[in-house]
């Protein structure tokens, strides 16, 4: 991976240089230089929303769709009506366009890290890495995990993590209670597969996918 043109970025995307400009702004592509963006951040857009440009739901509606699989955890910063209206449109959707929705549970970014600082970063992010085996996956080195919000800068300085699009450390920030996240992602593997489905690696992408096929299949059932 290298570096493209926003002008190349927007023939890829199927979209407007003013729109890759938008996204940019956004923080969904990052932009290096003038007129040029960190080409790992474009194929990592195309990964997990193809040639679609849907809205993304919001965060609490990206965290409740993540909710209702087996074993279920009650997404209580929803109304019922709203849960049931969401159950009924996860049930009609396929894995990728669960993916695509539901990237607004977090904001992602990716460093790069001392090797030092791996083991104290776990400690202090909700991983849920942790369940790769179930889905045929071997552990690796990377470093993937959820953290508030408001505590993402903090840890950065102070494990001195440096912007990387392809970076081994990953950093979820979101503003849902960690609570709720700690207990999705130990309970089911719905979490790690939608974080898989975002991957640039094809088997491990796959093996979100498939997952997901499952689990919205249950949900039908």
């Amino acid at each position: 991976m290298g570096f493209v043109a926003i002008s190349e970025a927007a023939k890829r995307l199927g979209v407007s240089s003013r729109q890759v400009q938008y996204l940019a702004a956004r923080g969904e592509l990052r932009q290096v230089a003038r007129g040029l963006l960190d080409e790992s951040s474009v194929e990592r857009h195309l990964a997990v929303r193809g040639g679609s440009h849907t809205r993304a739901w919001s965060e609490a509606t990206a965290w409740g769709a993540v909710a209702p699989h087996p074993p279920r955890v009650d997404a209580g910063w929803m109304g019922e009506p709203q849960r049931s209206r969401l159950k009924d449109r996860l049930r009609r959707l396929r894995a990728s366009e669960l993916v695509e929705r539901a990237r607004g549970r977090a904001k992602v970014t990716r460093y790069r890290a001392h090797s030092a600082a791996g083991r104290y970063l776990l400690g202090e992010l909700i991983s849920a890495a942790d369940v790769a085996g179930q889905l045929g996956l071997a552990e690796t080195s990377e470093i993937d995990g959820y953290l508030a919000a408001d505590d993402v800068d903090e840890v950065v300085a102070r494990h001195g993590l440096i912007r990387d699009d392809l970076g081994r450390v990953t950093l979820r920030a979101t503003a849902i209670e960690l609570d709720t996240v700690r207990d999705l992602s130990k309970r089911s593997v719905v979490l790690a597969a939608l974080d898989l489905a975002e991957s640039l690696d094809v088997r491990e992408r796959r093996a979100g996918l498939d997952r997901l096929d499952l689990a919205l299949e249950d949900l039908r059932g």
